[in-house]
């Protein structure tokens, strides 16, 4: 039985009580060990966590100016929906995210971005107070380099595969990917755990030895 009623609990509590190495640990322990992305994906600044649905976005490589400059990019920025995460890959020749995209995101209830790629715009985006996860930052402009060509499709970024509607979850560990069907699961026994590595964590301030405290509560 879940603790929370909506969505919207099941996010607040996601950003306020965890953190990725302990849902980590419990998609290791249910068998779902490639989870994480690359490690280069970085949020913009330490603090920024993010907890939503993946809409999935499809990119590539383009050489020069194009009929339609961005591909599907703005079609796909229009439909994001509510507690939604654009999570970006498939280019590398500019920046996938900045400034104006921010806004546009944010404006219809997006959660935040993860581009497995560059961001531009710094300042710009980081005063818009809106979590951005990416390789670093670079300004050279998409138009001419880079096409949207497909959305709410299934991609991979480094080990995982990311389906539309899976859980997007940073911080500034990581992002990893919660398989939608064991969503729920997965969340309920990460509070769990979180819970009881506080627990383990007393334990050992108060004198307990790590062999005692693993015995005792199989947490470490």
């Amino acid at each position: 039985m879940t603790i929370w009623n909506n969505e919207d609990e099941m996010f607040a509590l996601m950003k306020e009580k965890l953190y990725t190495p302990v849902v980590g640990d419990i998609l290791d322990v249910m068998g779902y060990t490639h989870q994480f992305m690359p490690q280069y994906i970085r949020p913009l600044q330490n603090d920024m966590k993010i907890a939503g649905k993946a809409c999935t976005i499809l990119e590539h490589d383009v050489f020069g100016v194009q009929k339609k400059p961005f591909g599907l990019l703005t079609e796909a920025l229009d439909q994001l929906q509510e507690n939604e995460v654009f999570v970006g890959t498939g280019a590398r020749n500019s920046a996938l995210w900045g400034e104006l995209l921010t806004a546009t995101a944010k404006k219809r209830g997006s959660v935040g971005a993860v581009v497995d790629g560059w961001h531009r715009d710094t300042p710009q985006v980081l005063s818009q107070n809106w979590p951005v996860f990416s390789k670093g930052c670079w300004a050279q402009d998409s138009s001419i380099r880079t096409n949207v060509v497909d959305f709410r499709c299934t991609i991979e970024i480094g080990q995982v595969t990311i389906h539309d509607g899976d859980i997007i979850f940073g911080d500034i560990d990581g992002v990893l990917v919660i398989p939608q069907k064991v969503a729920e699961e997965v969340i309920q026994k990460s509070l769990d755990k979180a819970t009881g590595e506080k627990l383990v964590r007393k334990a050992i301030e108060d004198g307990m030895s790590a062999t005692e405290a693993f015995a005792k509560f199989g947490i470490l």
